[in-house]
């Protein structure tokens, strides 16, 4: 299993997992790459390992370039196992090697494994010569977890971001460039919305620093490598992480007998008729995971439950659960729904979005058994007002 060489003395040496298909309850219908990066110099380096079925294809692609044993240092940017769930091999390959980390990643690799290594603990603005290069380290913590760091080689103008700018895209391409900036660029915004979302606030302090770097290439550890297109990308996540949404509207409903679908498709006419372009999700055709990175650039979002049992249908439950979590701000947001008899459904519905902190400008509407066309034409004024809510 070949190597590749990404900058001079810097080589690629991580695992392709084709057959991934879920991660952390977000689908991955493309796969992914844990990437590692072997740095040869003075002292030689490894950068982040592999999710553990995959130690033995790093660990082939290393043994094209290097003896394992003389490696050097190991760092750890992030405890999280599908990046160090191959430092206990390494470790047991490379016995002489000490890992850089975090006080906190030192922390969390204990706990993990049990196992006692030598550490050299780093800070931010610390940095480590190994040769001819420089390590420079930034703490991000919670992007997306407290030891986050990312490791810089001014050198090579070379960022190794770990979790920041990925995506989860398994194939034979190592670059953005290879396969293309749209398609790499709906996948980093599915990564981001669905993983890093909830922690804007600590993103843009990490983009703070990072703006700051003289850069040519990011490599992160999901996906393609960015050797192009990372002024756009920078902008994209200064925008994600601001919660600076497009004039764009989500519809996200599920429906029992068709009488919320009628709901939805009604305010979809009302919307488009005012010139706001309308995603629609259906939740028993869509995956929530799915869902969501429309909902990364929507400023109006509406969401329709018909009532089961005395609440919201299981599916909009979830969903709402999921999207709670990752705590999208600066958002409109309108609840609809029908009922034979209760109605808590939609009332549910509301009740979480405005628990979010979100603008609720129009009364939840909430429908009997089959709307009548009085109704539809009702909502489609409502959804024509909510597209004016937003300009």
């Amino acid at each position: 299993m070949q190597p590749i060489e990404i900058k001079p003395g810097v080589y690629w040496v991580g695992g392709i997992d084709w057959d991934l298909r879920y991660f952390h309850g977000y689908v991955t219908p493309h796969g992914s790459t844990y990437n590692s990066y072997l740095i040869i110099d003075d002292k030689i380096t490894l950068v982040d390992t592999v999710k553990h079925y995959l130690a033995d294809e790093m660990l082939s692609r290393i043994k094209t370039i290097v003896d394992p044993k003389k490696i050097d240092y190991m760092v750890v940017n992030h405890v999280e196992m599908d990046h160090s769930g191959s430092v206990p091999r390494v470790m047991e390959a490379a016995p002489n090697a000490k890992i850089v980390t975090t006080p906190k990643g030192k922390k969390g690799l204990e706990m993990h494994y049990k196992k006692e290594w030598d550490y050299i603990l780093v800070q931010t603005g610390e940095e480590l010569k190994i040769g001819s290069r420089t390590l420079k380290f930034v703490q991000t913590p919670m992007v997306h977890w407290p030891d986050n760091m990312v490791t810089y080689i001014p050198e090579d103008k070379l960022l190794l971001s770990n979790d920041a700018f990925g995506q989860h895209i398994a194939g034979t391409e190592r670059f953005v460039d290879q396969l293309g900036w749209d398609i790499v660029r709906e996948a980093a915004a599915s990564y981001y919305a669905n993983i890093v979302f909830p922690y804007g606030d600590q993103v843009k302090k990490a983009l703070d620093v990072v703006e700051t770097l003289p850069l040519e290439m990011i490599g992160p550890s999901h996906g393609l490598i960015w050797r192009s297109h990372i002024p756009e990308l920078l902008k994209e996540y200064r925008k994600w992480s601001g919660n600076e949404p497009d004039r764009k509207a989500l519809i996200v409903y599920d429906t029992m007998w068709g009488s919320t679908r009628e709901m939805a498709l009604a305010l979809q006419e009302g919307i488009e008729k005012s010139g706001v372009p309308v995603v629609m999700k259906f939740l028993q055709t869509n995956h929530i995971s799915e869902v969501v990175p429309h909902l990364l650039t929507a400023k109006l979002v509406l969401v329709g439950s018909p009532t089961l049992n005395n609440g919201m249908l299981p599916t909009v439950a979830a969903f709402l659960t999921y999207i709670k979590g990752l705590r999208p701000k600066k958002r409109t947001g309108f609840a609809f729904g029908s009922y034979g008899w209760g109605g808590q459904g939609a009332r549910e519905v509301a009740s979480v979005l405005e628990g979010m902190g979100w603008e609720m400008p129009e009364e939840t509407v909430n429908l009997q058994y089959i709307p009548e066309r009085e109704d539809l034409d009702n909502l489609k004024q409502i959804g024509s007002k909510l597209a004016g809510a937003i300009e």
